[in-house]
C-alpha cells in the first residue's frame, strides 16, 4: 500500500503532462528537466525543482494503469 503524496500548490496538471511528454521524447535525462520547466512555464528554479520532484515521486502512482 502506497502513501499519497500531497501535491504542492505550485504543481499543475499541465506541468505533469509536459514532463510526461519530455520523458517520452527522450530529449533529456529527467534529472535535467528543470530548465525545460523554467523555459516553458516561466517558473523559478526553486519551483522547477519542486515540480520535478513531485513528478518523480508520483510517476508510478499516476501511471499505474499503464502496467495493467
Amino acid at each position: 500500500m502506497s502513501e499519497t503524496i500531497a501535491r504542492p500548490k505550485s504543481v499543475t496538471k499541465k506541468h505533469l503532462e509536459f514532463l510526461d511528454v519530455v520523458r517520452e521524447s527522450g530529449e533529456t535525462n529527467m534529472y535535467g528537466a528543470g530548465p525545460y520547466l523554467i523555459e516553458q512555464f516561466g517558473v523559478s528554479r526553486v519551483e522547477s525543482r519542486e515540480i520535478l520532484g513531485y513528478w518523480m515521486k508520483t510517476f508510478t502512482e499516476r501511471h499505474d494503469d499503464r502496467r495493467r
